[in-house]
């Protein structure tokens, strides 16, 4: 089954809720845990435990893993695993971009089933230009796997590229817009391809109606980011929007039943936008 297709049963089954898995130190720290590898795969194996009946996507965040070096990356690897064998979405963000035989590497490396870092889908930065992106577009194609490309991001250094304006008038932004919702023309019942598109970012004047594919909302919850937020970015494409916590749920652990309890109330929250 094509990504989209997987993605669109799973939201209509438990919400449409992401849930980043951000093992950051000072949140190991609170939940006890040692801040090392070790305390990595506790608390991975403590998330995906308690949310992996529970929400439609889990997003670990890559930079946590790598900090902690090849041990690290074994637990990285174990997660992948342990979200895949529990029936929900592994959406890898590593927000990946470069050029040429490098960009098939990254490609191979987390959208090749092969491989032991593979994720159903993955985050990729399009500012080498979109079509440096071609490998990964190719290679999710090939394996049905899914795409998630940054477009207007929440922090504000980000205006400065995406905000900028091309020779045809557009900004930078829409035009990456435009060319996610060109791959996506016609799909049904959503397209493969997504974007990222910060949940506090305001009316910006971009139009993401038509982009067909899921659109990623990260700072919903301890960001500031909520539901009437969302609707003011979003609008008419509030049925695709995958709102990203992460934190302001976590911040509920180690106990598993509090993260559960967490997980439903976000939930809740939700269930106008589908």
């Amino acid at each position: 089954m094509r990504f989209g297709a997987r993605l669109r049963a799973l939201t209509d089954a438990r919400g449409p809720l992401c849930v980043g898995i951000d093992p950051h130190p000072q949140l190991l720290a609170a939940w006890g845990l040692p801040v090392d590898a070790s305390g990595l795969q506790r608390f991975c194996a403590i998330v995906v435990d308690a949310l992996g009946d529970e929400v439609a996507v889990l997003k670990p965040q890559s930079a946590f893993f790598e900090r902690c070096g090849s041990a690290g990356i074994a637990v990285l690897e174990w997660t992948l695993a342990a979200i895949r064998e529990a029936g929900v979405i592994a959406l890898l963000d590593v927000k990946r971009g470069d050029i040429g035989s490098t960009m098939s590497a990254y490609a191979a490396a987390y959208l090749d089933p092969a491989s032991p870092l593979a994720a159903d889908a993955i985050t990729l930065s399009p500012y080498l230009g979109f079509g440096s992106l071609q490998p990964a577009i190719d290679l999710a194609a090939e394996h049905g796997r899914g795409l998630f490309v940054l477009a207007l991001t929440s922090n504000p250094e980000g205006v400065q590229v995406q905000h900028a304006r091309t020779a045809g008038g557009a900004s930078v932004a829409q035009e990456v817009i435009d060319a996610v919702a060109a791959y996506n023309r016609g799909v049904e019942p959503l397209g493969d391809i997504g974007l990222v598109v910060g949940a506090t970012i305001g009316r910006t004047g971009h139009q993401v109606d038509g982009v067909n594919g899921p659109l990623l909302a990260p700072g919903f919850g301890a960001q500031g980011g909520t539901v009437e937020d969302l609707r003011r970015v979003f609008g008419q494409a509030l049925p695709d929007v995958l709102p990203a916590t992460s934190r302001d749920l976590l911040r509920h652990g180690p106990d598993r039943e509090g993260l559960r309890a967490a997980a439903r109330g976000l939930r809740g929250q939700l269930t106008s936008l589908r």
